[in-house]
């Protein structure tokens, strides 16, 4: 019964998708069998879990084919795997982060890993081979010299999605390491809540001695926070010390971010720094093949091909066309033709181009009902500092201007410009009442109404 259950799985390797097969299928070992029952171990009860919710019914139907009967499959969870995991919980604490590779999957702190950002899903190109290297160098430890890495992009370009491949990658082939994914903005939340709690030691003991992998995006809004800054200043000292890995992603250089102290501008800059550049055509066009195949929409190659030469600026703008296509197919019941694409993708592109910074401004002033000038000027009124800080944020999340424009635009440094995003950033979450007013007018510009 063991050669049938190799040919099962020879079978499987063909049937579904690479990846999926060596994280479930591969750990899959045989025990015992008959014509009516074959006993398989797992490594763990998720594992054992996941194998009969998803796929025990496909390995079923597999091997009656084989024997030309109907056989139960039944899933054991192996012992020597148990004992191996309980000395590996006794031996790092609590914190143990199991492997939950096609879940979305919660690192021992902060936020999920999100299911679809791992390498095999990631479309490698000119524009990020080498960022695409050295984070899998960085995740399967071949570089054991390389213990910190500076994703650098602007918005949309991938480098959230590398920064938690790397986190995917580690929990699923080191199930011990204890991996810890945040941005800067909850790191500074986190450490600000220890103090009011008077649990700082506690903060402390988490992110320097309890952690293996740490991923921090978005460090650019550490910009001005002094405090935040020491801290993690002195948690980088120890995780170094000790040999972690640590990832960051950030819009900036670390010499281009402003109001940070030099300490932690030196730690951003002493490991690798990699770049991602806009996709070409050649790698747009895989990008959008691999989310049709993924998603199950059957789009034609000539609109995959009109899609990717119209819509140039990033992946996510990519996504947007695609799965705008597919649904005003879905919606209007018509087959997906290139009239239909062009509808999506030009307005797209038309919406994208006629938001400015001026246009923004116009907007906010009038449902403010301020004027221009005073949006401007050096009024530290809360009636005009609250527009002038949705503007700048709304700057930056719909117009490609540098934040030093975006900052001269409102006659204001850069530095104030980036502690307004800041600040509207953190509002949007605290304040419900706020967040209706970011949402309102994302949605006036987005839907062109401005």
């Amino acid at each position: 019964m063991e050669t049938v259950w190799k040919e099962v799985k020879s079978v499987l390797q063909k049937r579904i998708p690479d990846h999926i097969f060596r994280i479930w299928i591969e750990p899959l070992k045989f025990i015992k069998g008959n014509q009516e029952t074959i006993f398989l171990s797992s490594p763990n009860c998720f594992f054992k879990n996941r194998i009969n919710n998803a796929y025990k019914a496909i390995i079923e139907s597999e091997i009656s084919k084989i024997l030309g009967n109907k056989c139960n499959v039944l899933i054991e969870v192996s012992k020597a795997k148990s004992c191996e995991l309980q000395k590996e919980v006794q031996k790092k604490g609590s914190n143990l982060q199991l492997s939950l590779p096609i879940e979305n999957v919660r690192s021992n702190g902060g936020r999920l890993l999100q299911k679809d950002f791992t390498f095999a899903q990631f479309v490698v190109g000119s524009n990020n081979d080498f960022a695409y290297t050295a984070s899998l160098a960085l995740a399967s430890r071949k570089n054991t010299s390389q213990n910190s890495l500076f994703l650098l992009s602007k918005t949309g370009m991938g480098k959230s999605h590398l920064s938690q491949a790397i986190g995917h990658s580690i929990i699923s082939k080191y199930p011990s390491d204890r991996v810890y994914y945040v941005t800067a903005d909850d790191f500074t939340n986190e450490m600000v809540q220890s103090y009011k709690q008077n649990s700082i030691s506690t903060f402390k003991e988490k992110y320097r001695n309890n952690c293996d992998v740490l991923l921090v995006d978005d460090v650019h809004y550490l910009s001005g926070k002094e405090r935040t800054q020491i801290e993690l200043a002195l948690t980088l000292d120890f995780l170094y010390e000790a040999n972690k890995k640590i990832i960051f992603s950030s819009c900036y250089l670390p010499a281009d971010i402003p109001k940070l102290n030099d300490k932690l501008r030196s730690r951003f800059s002493c490991g690798v720094i990699s770049n991602i550049d806009p996709p070409d055509f050649r790698t747009r066009v895989r990008i959008l093949q691999k989310k049709s195949k993924l998603n199950g929409y059957n789009v034609s190659e000539e609109i995959i091909h009109y899609l990717a030469g119209t819509l140039t600026e990033n992946v996510r703008q990519l996504e947007s066309g695609l799965i705008g296509v597919t649904a005003k197919a879905s919606l209007l019941g018509v087959p997906i033709d290139l009239n239909l694409a062009e509808s999506v993708a030009k307005n797209i592109v038309r919406r994208h181009k006629d938001i400015t910074i001026d246009v923004i401004k116009k907007l906010i002033c009038k449902q403010y009902k301020i004027s221009l000038s005073e949006i401007v000027s050096r009024s530290r009124k809360r009636n005009i500092v609250r527009p002038r800080q949705m503007a700048i944020y709304l700057a930056r999340k719909y117009t490609d201007s540098p934040l030093q424009v975006i900052g001269k635009s409102f006659n204001r440094y850069h530095a104030t410009a980036l502690h307004s995003i800041n600040t509207v950033e953190r509002e949007i979450k605290e304040n419900g009442h706020f967040k209706k007013q970011a949402d309102f007018f994302c949605q006036k510009i987005e839907t062109g109404k401005f």
